[in-house]
């Protein structure tokens, strides 16, 4: 397997799971954004987005799909919840709130506050973003309130990967983290306390002289 790579970005989600799984695969990092900086890529994936997984005839670019495909196809693993489990649809529902829900808005503070020339940057639209991630990480925020240690299944899942990759990047890009609530924050730091997510962030990390 190869898994094309941006530090810290979604692709993070993937490479996580690939560390919790103890599979062999190949990283290839690009520098972000790729599109821009790496245009050799759109040969490999033309929307130029991270991640791109190719596995033999496999090609995916969604990060929680991929986490998802990973656990299905190199399974079984407690990392995914299974259909006659009580909390499958709560692990689904998961699955797909942490891009569309919870990455989503954080991508458009990413934009509006740092990414676009000085003349582009909009204070107002990043700070709506940026309410609305607040907004509606009061899911996460209402799951951790009886004291669980994770989302799901009384385990950490996938689930847990693709929920925590959205609360790092508020912290550690967005810049945001302030603003998580004391229990988001712990459950944040269990998640960050993995050997396996430490492992996958080192994979590209910038190099300090």
């Amino acid at each position: 397997m190869k898994l094309y790579h941006c530090y810290d970005a979604r692709s993070l989600r993937p490479l996580w799971t690939l560390e919790e799984m103890e599979l062999s695969y190949e990283p290839i990092v690009l520098p972000f954004p790729p599109r821009v900086r790496a245009k050799e890529y759109l040969a490999e994936n033309p929307l130029g987005t991270i991640p791109l997984l190719v596995d033999g005839d496999a090609r995916m670019t969604e990060s929680s799909g991929i986490c998802f495909y990973l656990t299905q196809k190199y399974g079984p693993t407690d990392l995914a919840v299974r259909p006659e489990e009580p909390d499958f649809a709560a692990f689904v529902n998961w699955l797909f709130f942490s891009d569309a829900t919870l990455t989503f808005p954080q991508t458009l503070v990413l934009r509006y506050r740092y990414f676009e020339t000085p003349e582009r940057r909009n204070a107002q639209i990043a700070a709506d973003y940026e309410t609305w991630f607040f907004a509606r990480l009061r899911a996460v925020e209402s799951a951790l309130a009886d004291g669980r240690e994770w989302l799901c299944a009384v385990r950490f899942t996938i689930a847990d990967i693709c929920i925590a990759y959205a609360l790092h990047l508020a912290d550690s890009g967005v810049r945001i983290g302030h603003g998580l609530s004391e229990n988001v924050r712990a459950y944040l730091e269990r998640a960050r306390a993995r050997p396996a997510f430490q492992r996958a962030r080192m994979v590209g990390a910038p190099v300090v002289s």
